[in-house]
């Protein structure tokens, strides 16, 4: 099992910047990041294949989000530029796919085994 705190969340204004934090008690060979909105499904954000980092992002996002590790601290994070009211959402970091097979783009939530608590991210205007 896989123990996951995320952190960095807050609130930002249009056009500002956020970097999530995810601390895991051991990074996973495939993880990803996803959000909630009030009322709407949790959607995938970015993915991640921690042993070449190669990550994988929704096309929604038009390029204003990063993923990166550190490897000594366990920690994935998520580089989030150029905010919008539109990404206000909780924010989830996930883990460890129940199919065993870390194929390559953005997952859908229930691809994954492992969650985090979420960290609430609000974008004003």
């Amino acid at each position: 099992q896989v123990q996951m705190v995320e952190s960095g969340g807050g609130s930002v204004q249009a056009g500002g910047s956020l970097r999530l934090s995810c601390a895991a008690s051991k990074l996973r060979a495939c993880m990803g990041w996803f959000r909630q909105a009030p009322g709407k499904e949790r959607e995938g954000v970015a993915a991640i294949w921690t042993p070449s980092g190669t990550g994988y992002f929704a096309d929604s996002l038009q390029g204003r989000f990063t993923i990166s590790q550190d490897n000594d601290k366990n920690t994935l994070y998520l580089q989030m530029n150029s905010l919008k009211p539109d990404d206000t959402a909780m924010y989830y970091c996930a883990a460890d796919l129940r199919s065993g097979v870390c194929s390559t783009g953005v997952k859908r939530p229930n691809e994954y085994k492992y969650w985090g608590q979420g960290t609430q991210v609000t974008v004003s205007s």
